[in-house]
């Protein structure tokens, strides 16, 4: 019997990263920890427990409202977005009193965030995603989706544009390898039913997407700097985050991180040495 496809569930995630996926310079030179390289890198997906679109049209109005707001008429970093293709929420550029105005924000959605932390650790890359910046990327994403997988339906992933990264061919490679971890831990057999489409958008035409690199910077000044007040903020929000290449904590799922079990200044990643 044919399905109807008006009957089929659809979900939606919306998925972005912070930090970047750079391990060497020219030369084949460890640049992981100099300035403008991150020491991690965090890919994080939200889940909105509301409908999309009223959400969508608030956060399009806070838009409008912090470019026609005097008390920033003259920010560099607001102008400059605002001239180009408008501006939206991205907590690396935006100063504190417009950061503090969207992580307000966020604390009124109801949502829930999860990440994975890919610590940049050079013998991983090299053994475990052959050198390559996108093994390395689909490898997190994987993991991200390997629980994802349980129920039939369809799956809408909207993720953030990053070069190369996300092609459609590396990001079937990270379904892939999800699909391969979920068969792995669910040996009885059972086939994954789930239609998984990926939809790589940019901070301009999908406003949620503010909402998950606000998430991922919240985390990210944690493991990069030891700064937990962001993450402090958001904390209740934030299911799990799984510190994935933390061998020395994998024992008990020590690596894994929840509201009850937080992260701390002392998740601050130490700097390889070069």
């Amino acid at each position: 019997m044919e399905v109807d496809q008006s009957d089929i569930k659809i979900s939606h995630r919306f998925l972005d990263e912070a930090g970047d996926t750079t391990f060497y310079g020219k030369g084949k030179i460890l640049t992981v920890g100099n300035e403008g390289v991150s020491i991690s890198f965090i890919l994080g997906m939200v889940k909105f427990k509301e409908e999309l679109e009223p959400l969508r049209e608030r956060i399009i109005e806070l838009q409008k409202q912090v470019c026609n707001d005097s008390y920033f008429k003259d920010i560099p970093s607001i102008l400059k977005k605002a001239q180009r293709d408008g501006f939206y929420f991205h907590a690396t550029d935006d100063i504190p009193e417009v950061r503090k105005l969207f992580y307000d924000f966020i604390n009124t959605i109801n949502c829930s965030f999860e990440c994975v932390v890919g610590r940049k650790i050079p013998g991983i890359y090299e053994s475990k995603h052959h050198g390559k910046e996108e093994e390395f990327y689909a490898d997190m994403l994987s993991h991200l989706l390997k629980n994802k997988l349980k129920t039939s339906g369809k799956l809408v992933l909207n993720i953030a544009q990053r070069g190369k990264s996300t092609r459609n061919s590396h990001l079937r490679l990270a379904l892939m390898k999800a699909i391969g971890r979920f068969n792995e831990k669910n040996k009885e057999g059972r086939l994954i039913e789930k239609k998984v489409v990926f939809n790589v958008q940019n901070h301009y035409t999908e406003p949620l997407l503010n909402v998950s690199d606000y998430f991922c910077w919240a985390v990210q000044r944690v493991f990069e700097r030891g700064e937990t007040r962001y993450y402090n903020f958001l904390k209740q929000k934030i299911s799990i985050i799984h510190d994935l290449y933390d061998h020395a904590n994998y024992d008990g799922n020590r690596n894994i991180y929840k509201p009850s079990n937080p992260l701390t200044a002392q998740n601050k990643i130490s700097p390889p040495m070069h």
